[in-house]
């Protein structure tokens, strides 16, 4: 017979009751010296850490990335130094509107974000499940996320918020034409594809700079949900999705991506026909093919979801050498704005959490005290630099190439010709078949008639101008002029 654990405080001393508190007489009013009471009530309060404001319901399993092409005349970045390499990644998904407990099956982008635990420090690979999004400029991103919110008289979401802003901001009608396609609610994590979305930059050995795309495609197939299943499932099981993966990675049916690179040459950005920096648009595939470079598989399950899951911080900056930045404005943004949410939700110290830790070496810097420091706050060593004491000092070899930049210093809007922001998400229509053009018509319809008439006649001219077919379904459906 095994023994029996002892129960303790979280300093270790043994606890004798944790049925009753202490009291003064049977009746009596509690005793402040109840220090167990009083810590088991404290530690409950703030059991819930904030949640995310984006991509606060989100499932997660670890993996492993294998390379299966060589690309290194692209990059130098280690991760993918030699075909058979094996990188431990965990992967978290998300959808981005909706708090903590909404549903898995809303019609939503969803998130896509790995963190590769590379020998040269963690690659944090935080995409989307559509390769362009509703903006391409951050200035506008919190006013976005707004109207995907609850409003701030009813606490109701409404569709009006998120249509008026969208029929003044016609760069958003790419990322609409997904959203309200069959792909705006896949049927299951495994069965959607991830994508990197902004424009990065490999590096190579000889020091020249690539501008990339990353995709990774499914192995299971695109499978999607029509709008009254996900509803129905909404109510039935809102946490299907998260469900599903749990049980199918349990059963050792563990999904696979295929992960690619589009490359473009450093110099063919300035001449290219669309901005490529631009997070409302795509590169045709016949103009940068899709590069083979390796396979993700999630074969792994949690063993705790706060730990692993809800304490993940992922943040578009933490980038290896040989993988880099463009100068596309949604991703210099968030270079600044992920981190910043993590230090206000975990902490100063949440880079040193296990599951955010790089694997391969323990991180050497400067950095002291803060709350959560769990370590041993970096000794005796110094903590400024240069020092005469052998402290960590910066290594030139690790140095990018220089940036070329010019022009004034003032507010551009970041597009090329004047109808740039309706060819792509006319060429998206025509490419689906009637039955899919159909249903993308009349999800929006559901959703576009529950806002004044001035909105959607607003709308229903971006959507003509993207094609005449595409705008006509949204007449009829709304029966406007």
């Amino acid at each position: 017979m095994s023994e029996t654990k002892k129960l303790t405080t979280a300093t270790g001393i043994p606890i004798d009751d944790n049925q009753t508190s202490l009291t003064a007489g049977e009746r009596g009013p509690t005793l402040l010296q109840d220090h167990h009471l009083l810590e088991k009530l404290a530690h409950f309060n703030r059991e819930r850490i904030p949640e995310r404001v984006v991509h606060a319901k989100a499932a997660g399993a670890f993996g492993t990335f294998t390379v299966t092409h060589d690309i290194t005349r692209y990059t130098k970045a280690k991760v993918f130094s030699e075909i058979g390499e094996q990188t431990e990644v965990f992967g978290r998904f998300s959808t981005v509107a909706g708090e903590k407990g909404s549903a898995d099956t809303v019609r939503d982008v969803r998130g896509f974000a790995l963190k590769f635990y590379t020998e040269q420090g963690n690659w944090d690979m935080v995409g989307n499940n559509t390769p362009v999004f509703f903006i391409r400029d951050a200035i506008k991103f919190p006013d976005f996320i707004h109207t995907q919110k609850r409003d701030p008289q009813t606490n109701i979401k409404a569709d009006t918020p998120q249509w008026d802003f969208w029929s003044q901001v016609p760069e958003s009608l790419h990322q609409v034409t997904i959203l309200f396609s069959d792909r705006g609610i896949p049927a299951g994590i495994p069965y959607m594809n991830g994508y990197g979305s902004h424009t990065y930059s490999f590096i190579n050995a000889d020091n020249e700079r690539f501008w990339v795309k990353f995709h990774f495609k499914t192995q299971q197939g695109i499978k999607c949900l029509l709008q009254e299943e996900a509803d129905r499932l909404a109510g039935t099981d809102p946490d299907y999705h998260t469900r599903r993966l749990f049980e199918r990675i349990g059963r050792g049916e563990y999904p696979k991506w295929t992960f690619y690179a589009q490359i473009m040459p450093e110099e063919e950005a300035e001449t290219y026909c669309w901005n490529p920096f631009d997070l409302t648009k795509v590169w045709p595939h016949g103009d940068y093919p899709l590069i083979e470079v390796g396979v993700l598989e999630l074969n792994r399950n949690p063993t705790n979801y706060f730990v692993d899951v809800e304490q993940a911080a992922f943040s578009p900056a933490n980038v290896p050498p040989g993988i880099s930045f463009s100068p596309c404005k949604m991703l210099q943004a968030r270079l600044f704005a992920y981190a910043d949410a993590h230090r206000y939700r975990l902490g100063a110290n949440y880079e040193r959490l296990p599951i955010n830790a790089p694997r391969a070496t323990a991180a050497q810097n400067y950095q002291r005290d803060g709350l959560m420091r769990f370590d041993d706050n970096g000794g005796i060593a110094p903590n400024y630099e240069p020092n005469s004491f052998g402290g960590p000092t910066a290594d030139p070899v690790y140095r990018e190439p220089p940036l070329k930049i010019s022009g004034d210093a003032d507010r551009y809007e970041q597009k090329r010709g004047v109808d740039d922001d309706y060819v792509q998400p006319g060429n998206l229509f025509r490419l689906m078949p009637p039955d899919e053009q159909r249903r993308l018509t009349e999800n929006i319809v559901r959703s576009l008639k529950n806002t004044p008439k001035a909105i959607q006649e607003k709308m229903v001219e971006h959507f003509c101008r993207a094609d005449p077919a595409y705008g006509g379904g949204i007449v009829r459906g709304l029966g406007v002029s």
